[in-house]
């Protein structure tokens, strides 16, 4: 993550972003903790699991 963005501005952008948008915020994002990634992934869609597991693959 980067120095000067928070997790809170992560989750916020991640909250407003498309799927793709989402996939790429959880994908890209470094530095984050276990929760800070469970706390996304609670917030994203479950429909597009599987789109998500494929960009993690």
């Amino acid at each position: 993550m980067a120095d000067n963005q928070t997790f809170e501005e992560v989750k916020e952008r991640f909250k407003n972003a498309s799927v793709d948008g989402k996939i790429e915020i959880y994908t890209t994002t470094q530095g984050l903790t276990v929760e800070q990634y469970k706390e996304l992934l609670r917030m994203f869609p479950l429909k597009y699991l599987d789109k998500l597991e494929k960009a993690m693959a």
